[in-house]
């Protein structure tokens, strides 16, 4: 049976479905040697190579979370030779690819699978998984401008939805936050908070959807349990 070029590729686990389109759109993707365009289809036992490499066959899923440290990039690789999370994962034998992402000077809970449709399901913002973020911030008058975290602000032109706002405790000169919010652009909590005139300081993600980071330890992973990823599911 037929299916399209770019699940195939991401349920072979070397990337997610949305990294597949663009390197299909790139013209980077052939199928039996021939480049092939977005839309293409493919069926078993055809050739799918990526960069004039064949696509790994589809194995065992896997699905980690990650407490990523800061000075780390969200990617298995980066082209300034920056630190990147594939060094915190060199005892995973599959490929699996981030979820997500978590800029460099944040930390927490990151995900990361060989799962396609996992990934696709948790990012795909019809969804709207709720992230939680503790948020270190510094500024005068917190409570006043922490209401403006809780109002629909514009960020890079785009109009985002109020954020939920509550109070983790109190640090000189500013507060600890806890921000949820169900999208997930880049550096959304960053910029949100600096749209309303406070300063982030430090920035940890420690829920998403029902995931919770608990005690795992920095740089640690652990593989989630069956009922965690039903769960995520849902």
């Amino acid at each position: 049976m037929a299916e399209r070029v770019q699940k195939i590729i991401s349920a072979s686990g070397l990337m997610s479905r949305r990294a597949a389109e663009a390197c299909i759109a790139e013209g980077r993707v052939t199928v039996n040697g021939l480049t092939v365009a977005l839309g293409a289809q493919a069926e078993a036992g055809d050739s799918i190579c990526v960069d004039g490499r064949p696509i790994p066959r589809e194995g065992a899923r896997r699905y980690l979370m990650l407490h990523k440290p800061r000075g780390y990039v969200t990617t298995l690789h980066d082209e300034q030779g920056r630190r990147d999370v594939r060094e915190l994962l060199r005892d995973v034998p599959e490929r699996v690819y981030p979820v997500g992402r978590l800029d460099m000077d944040s930390e927490g809970l990151l995900l990361l699978t060989n799962d396609g449709d996992f990934a696709n399901r948790l990012m795909h913002p019809s969804h709207e998984v709720e992230k939680v973020y503790r948020t270190w911030v510094q500024g005068e008058d917190v409570g006043m401008r922490a209401e403006i975290l809780r109002l629909p602000m514009e960020i890079d032109g785009y109009t985002i939805a109020p954020a939920e706002v509550s109070f983790h405790k109190l640090i000189p000169g500013g507060a600890v936050l806890d921000i949820t919010i169900h999208e997930g652009r880049n550096r959304q909590v960053r910029k949100m908070c600096e749209t309303a005139g406070l300063r982030v300081t430090r920035l940890c993600r420690i829920r998403e959807g029902s995931l919770t980071l608990g005690e795992l330890p920095r740089g640690k992973w652990r593989d989630l349990t069956a009922e965690e990823i039903e769960s995520l599911m849902k």
